[in-house]
């Protein structure tokens, strides 16, 4: 008798997984995703070790604006002391990507500033 799944990985426990993360704290998710947001949009400006190689400003655009609207609507539920950083990083993000644009936007009009309000360096 051969078994069905011989060689197969085990199917993953979704119990298991569903009662770990309801065990995260809010603060720690909404953190994680903004970490992995600004990672992605530093990339895409071509701020990571290979450069302009991945540099790709239409993607940098989107991921700053998910980023601000994630930072501006949770900062009064994560406290000060989680959302500054955040914030510190928004707006350097943003300030980099205005340095790495041909075409300056308008003030007000650049990526995520439609939730943060003009960004100046």
């Amino acid at each position: 008798m051969s078994d069905a799944n011989a060689g197969q990985p085990p199917a993953p426990d979704f119990d298991r997984m569903t009662r770990d993360i309801a065990d995260v704290p809010a603060v720690e998710v909404i953190t994680t995703v903004a970490v992995h947001l600004m990672s992605a949009a530093a990339v895409n400006l071509g701020l990571a070790e290979e450069g302009p190689e991945h540099k790709d400003l239409d993607e940098a655009r989107k991921l700053i604006n998910a980023l601000a609207g994630l930072v501006t609507a949770s900062a009064t539920e994560i406290s000060s002391f989680h959302a500054a950083p955040l914030r510190d990083g928004l707006k350097s993000l943003q300030l980099a990507f205005r340095e790495a644009s041909v075409v300056p936007d308008e003030p007000g009009q650049g990526p995520g500033e439609k939730f943060t309000g003009p960004v100046f360096g």
